[in-house]
């Protein structure tokens, strides 16, 4: 009787302690991660020097468990002046922490201490910090961490594709059961999809979708090792990415709202004033793309009194903002440039302004952005031979498309592009019907990228970079560039260089919009224009997401050049030839 009486004394106070963990947990709702965590092993052995035996075993798939039967067991071993070490790739880049799974080793269970080196290329990895620009900012890519004996450690997360460990202790074993990668993302389908004739734009399509979707961390980032953070103006051709491929994610108006909230008025977001006008050009473009219009409304306040903040700013027509002057990195030394881009920017803004104030019925802000965009359009500042401002001033009617293109655009053909702006030269190339072209650009940019051994498209990228180069996947040979350590300039030199930058993703947008060529049409996904233009491939098809599923099209060149398309749409969705 008494033992009775204890269990179901002991049931209530367990019961009693789930009840209260589970009440803990729903209060905590809010705070979960919407994360996860995937375990990726190695893929290969890049490099390993010391004594080190069963290597290979570390490329094994395990249970994460440390046992007491010690099989494929990898053995670290120190002695006299030798030291173990190995550098890891898993085959592509991640946002990732990395696990140590340890055996059991001689001599006591004393902890064992190594040294850990992430890299997004083989060279990072193999740096020290200090040199070539090699840098812990951001996130943790060189430490040091001890590993327990019989257990397991981890690092904390950085983006990385080769991990190199360093077994510090002098005269003593280091058994590794299992070494993997903590792989955190969102798991979210692909709605978007994109297959043509040509494998390599293809590719280049996965790629651009992959890199953004390293980036759609708890916020959506610039980068998953250096700039994880919300850079306002960067968001714009990442967020093109996301409405292509994922559809709505809720990681975009978030990182909309921090940036509306950390930075009140009369504040430039990022300090930036044309980072502030991608913010209005980034709300018209998601309010097409998903007709939140209750979300929209939130965002009056702000849209009205930075509207008077940038009329503020223009005297005559002509734009004066103060704060950072930007467009990009390789135009910033050029004020002219910068300039032009900024006049076709702030015009960009206030036209984008004007059409959202339409849709909330704020006829005060509309009048005040279409009188100054009248004054704006009267004046017509100089380029400069600069992509990015012609790019920019054709996009907005301050320069005719073909002038554009035949001036500037065309001249030296992917030199000097940019990785985050060259998508609004692309842009602009469609706007003067140069599809061929733009296609060519593509595949010589940003695949370049890829025949370097890139998984994610780089921060930035200079053709002039490619001569000589080592791929970033080798050990660099003597007599070779280091094409990550050698290079870079302004906040990016050298392997603090990004080398998954979702301002990097131009392409997989512009091929959906152009070459597959669906474009949203009316606020909320309810019209899709569907204008293809081949150029060079003979078919292309693909999906592209909307608020009421997925459009299917394919589209054929006969042998007369004429193409036939086929198209599937949600039965909500207008679509427009």
């Amino acid at each position: 009787m008494k033992a009775t009486t204890t269990l179901i004394l002991l049931g209530i106070c367990f019961c009693g302690l789930t009840g209260f963990a589970q009440r803990r947990l729903s209060d905590q709702a809010t705070h979960l991660s919407p994360m996860t965590r995937e375990y990726v092993y190695p893929t290969r052995i890049v490099w390993q020097r010391g004594q080190i035996d069963g290597a290979n075993n570390l490329m094994l798939k395990g249970d994460g468990q440390a046992n007491l039967t010690n099989e494929n067991i990898t053995v670290l071993k120190n002695s006299g002046n030798d030291s173990a070490s190995v550098l890891l790739d898993f085959g592509k880049e991640i946002n990732a922490s990395l696990e140590l799974i340890t055996g059991m080793w001689s001599g006591g269970n004393v902890p064992r201490n190594i040294r850990i080196r992430f890299g997004e290329s083989v060279s990072e990895a193999m740096s020290e910090i200090g040199a070539k620009g090699a840098t812990n900012d951001h996130a943790m890519r060189d430490m040091r961490l001890q590993l327990p004996w019989l257990g397991k450690n981890q690092t904390g997360e950085s983006g990385f594709r080769f991990a190199r460990i360093d077994f510090l202790d002098p005269e003593a074993e280091l058994h590794l059961r299992e070494v993997r990668a903590i792989f955190t993302y969102r798991d979210i389908p692909y709605l978007g999809s994109f297959k043509s004739s040509d494998e390599r734009l293809n590719k280049i399509w996965d790629v651009g979708a992959y890199t953004v979707h390293l980036n759609m961390q708890d916020y959506l980032w610039d980068a998953i090792k250096r700039d994880r953070l919300v850079w306002v103006g960067d968001l714009h051709p990442e967020v093109a990415t996301v409405n292509t491929v994922f559809g709505y994610n809720e990681v975009v108006p978030k990182s909309l709202d921090l940036a509306r909230e950390s930075t009140p008025l009369p504040g430039w977001m990022c300090g930036i004033s044309t980072y502030s006008m991608w913010w209005i050009v980034l709300h018209h473009d998601w309010y097409m793309a998903h007709g939140d219009l209750a979300y929209l409304e939130q965002q009056k306040p702000y849209l009205q009194g930075l509207v008077k903040q940038i009329l503020a700013k223009v005297v005559d027509g002509k734009e004066q903002m103060d704060g950072t002057r930007f467009l990009d990195w390789p135009s910033s030394e050029d004020s002219l440039a910068v300039h032009a881009g900024l006049q076709a920017m702030t015009i960009l803004a206030l036209e984008n302004a004007a059409q959202i104030s339409e849709f909330l019925k704020d006829d005060y802000t509309k009048r005040l952005c279409e009188e100054a965009l009248k004054e704006m359009r009267k004046v017509i500042p100089k380029h400069n031979n600069s992509k990015q401002a012609a790019a920019l001033m054709s996009l907005t009617g301050l320069m005719n498309s073909q002038k554009a293109y035949n001036q500037v655009l065309k001249v030296g053909g992917a030199e000097r592009f940019s990785t985050f702006y060259g998508y609004y030269m692309l842009e602009a190339m469609a706007k003067a019907g140069k599809y061929n072209e733009a296609m060519d650009i593509i595949d010589t940019y940003w695949g370049a990228m890829l025949d370097l051994g890139a998984t994610t498209f780089w921060e930035d990228f200079n053709m002039q970079w490619i001569e000589n180069a080592s791929p970033i996947d080798e050990l660099v040979p003597t007599g070779k560039v280091d094409i990550h350590g050698d290079f870079g300039a302004y906040c990016y030199v050298g392997h603090r260089h990004s080398f998954a930058h979702g301002w990097a993703s131009g392409p997989t947008a512009w091929l959906s919009e152009h070459v597959l060529g669906i474009k949203v049409a009316e606020p909320g996904g309810k019209a899709y224009t569907v204008r293809p233009h081949l150029g060079k491939l003979s078919f292309v098809e693909g999906t592209f997401p909307t608020p009421y599923g997925v459009i299917r099209v394919k589209h054929t060149k006969g042998a007369n050049g004429k193409v036939s398309s086929e198209i599937e749409a949600p039965k909500e969705v207008r679509i427009i030839r």
